[in-house]
Formats: C-alpha cells, structure tokens, sequence
C-alpha cells in the first residue's frame, strides 16, 4: 500500500461512504432487481457491511477522467492501494494502457443499458500486479432525484496472471 496517513480503524464512516452506500446499494438494485447485501435499516451498518463483503466494490464519479470514489476491503487489497490514494487516482489507470478502450467500451455500454452483468477483463494493481476478472457486474449509480453520478463494479472472481 502506499501513503503515509494512519488508516481510519472503521472506514466506512469517512468520506461520504455511508451515503455512497445507499447510492450504490439502491443503484444496485434498481437495475438488477436484487439486492447486493442483503439490507438492514441502519445506513452506517450496510456501509460497514458493504466494506466488509468477501468481494469486490468499486466505484468512480462522473468527471471527464472519472476518478475513484469508493472502494471495499477486498477492492483496496487487490489493487494494493491505501484510500487517501484511491481517492485521487483516475479509475482508467484499474487497467493498463493497452486495455485502456475495451474498458471504455464497457463504460459506455454501461452507460447506455444501465448495467452489464457479463464482464470480464485485466486489470492492473497499483504495484504492477496483473489480474483477470471475471463475471463482473459494472452499473451506473444513480442518486435519489435520479441523476447519475458515476459507476460502480462488483465481482467475486479473478486470477492473478505472470508477472
């Protein structure tokens, strides 16, 4: 990981995650019909929950170069990055340059249908590690008065490659 900054001992309470995660968790649902977790009333548990899931969350907002807003455990530890550096790292430096637009492609795709439930694809961890993913779900996140504002991803697998 990289950084100097002393990690929070309960994340997701910092930066707007627990709001991020209705956002991600209502998105979720309305464009695939079910639940990502299963849901409890009380917002700042789903967020330590989400966090916590034995898979893959991540998300970007809506900038010109998107950059990433948000991600869980599992997504911090596979990209080996800390959340001072996710917060400020463009998310298309998540694949090598050389898989740069079939991503595109993807988002694009996501953008117009809502979601994708058929991706896979390689991806790149901030130390050089490569991964496939595979069966990810990518869907745009939408907030409560219907505006979009970003995309998220979530997947259970994937396969370190060579290095």
């Amino acid at each position: 990981m990289t950084g100097k900054m002393t990690p929070s001992p309960v994340p997701w309470l910092d930066h707007g995650w627990v709001e991020h995660t209705d956002i991600l968790l209502a998105s979720y649902r309305r464009w695939l019909g079910k639940e990502l977790i299963p849901r409890g009333g009380d917002p700042v548990d789903n967020a330590r929950r989400l966090f916590l899931s034995p898979f893959v969350v991540v998300s970007h907002g809506t900038e010109a170069d998107p950059i990433l807003n948000y991600g869980n455990q599992v997504a911090l530890d596979l990209w080996e990055i800390d959340i001072p550096t996710l917060l400020v790292t463009p998310s298309r430096q998540t694949a090598e340059p050389v898989h740069r637009d079939e991503r595109a492609r993807l988002l694009e795709r996501t953008t117009r249908d809502g979601y994708v439930d058929d991706y896979q694809g390689i991806r790149i961890s901030t130390t050089g590690k490569r991964f496939r993913i595979e069966r990810a779900i990518v869907w745009n996140l939408v907030d409560s008065s219907g505006t979009r504002v970003g995309q998220a991803a979530t997947f259970s697998e994937w396969t370190r490659l060579p290095e």
